[in-house]
């Protein structure tokens, strides 16, 4: 088989999509704009394939779910490509290395340990698996390992779960809304006295204590933010229609108005909520 009927075989499967990737990285005969791509220029738009999948899944979009994780493949081939034409590794060592990591991690089920262990025990099996490793790496500090590019609050919440299992953690979840207080009385007086600088440092600080609360709470921040914003885009939505009822755009209404017609939207969903 010819690399271009590969190409145009429907059933071609993952070797399809490989020597796809490997024709348009081609710097003779491939596509421009994907030859002059490099690692960091492709990696934003793993980040933003990756909140794709996470949307499609939160609206239940099975159909789009499919396409989303087609799309959330291909950065991982785009990258194995690059990796491969600079020497770094390939797509076949990727693939081993995360199956070999997957057998070492569960040795419950691919080993001799037992499976009757709780969630909770898994979890703190699969934590000490990954304190080995990163032992193994080389990377010897509490915090090593956590990835920068983290959305910032899921990457707050990861380093304190670091920090809390050699005990520097709150017992209790009164002292995080005591240092909720502090760290709003700071930010307030960093408005009023300090510099630009110091109130991004200030907000910074409360939104990180903030973070510990969702942890102590068991709330996933990003997901809580993400259910406000749906919650936001709905309410809004709902102030358009009424105001266009009434003949009129955002524009040309005012806070007023609109804060009531919010108000009366809240009021509403309540009720509902109430009602079952």
């Amino acid at each position: 088989m010819t690399n271009d009927t590969l190409i145009h075989d429907p059933n071609g499967g993952m070797p399809r999509l490989l020597e796809i990737m490997r024709r348009l990285r081609d710097p003779d005969t491939g596509c421009p704009w994907d030859v002059e791509q490099d690692f960091k220029t492709i990696a934003p738009y793993t980040i933003e394939e990756a909140y794709e999948v996470a949307d499609a899944i939160a609206r239940s979009d099975w159909a789009e779910l499919e396409g989303e994780l087609g799309d959330l493949l291909l950065q991982t081939v785009y990258h194995t490509q690059m990796g491969a034409e600079a020497g770094h590794f390939t797509f076949d060592t990727v693939v081993k290395s995360i199956a070999d990591k997957m057998v070492a991690r569960h040795p419950h089920v691919f080993g001799d340990e037992s499976r009757d262990k709780s969630a909770e025990q898994q979890t703190a099996d699969w934590e000490k698996i990954k304190a080995t490793e990163r032992a193994g790496k080389a990377q010897k500090r509490t915090l090593d390992g956590v990835a920068i590019g983290l959305p910032g609050m899921t990457r707050a919440v990861k380093l304190q779960k670091r920090m809390a299992r050699v005990g520097f953690d709150w017992d209790e979840t009164q002292s995080v809304l005591d240092k909720i207080v502090e760290e709003t009385q700071e930010l307030v007086e960093a408005r009023d006295t300090l510099t630009p600088d110091d109130v991004e440092a200030e907000f910074g600080d409360l939104m990180f204590v903030m973070a510990n609360l969702a942890r102590h709470l068991d709330v996933d921040p990003e997901a809580a933010v993400r259910r406000t914003n749906a919650k936001v885009e709905s309410r809004f939505a709902q102030i358009e229609d009424a105001l266009a009822a009434r003949g009129k755009t955002p524009d040309q209404s005012d806070l007023a108005e609109m804060d009531a017609l919010w108000n009366a939207i809240k009021k509403k969903e309540n009720l509902k909520k109430a009602n079952g």
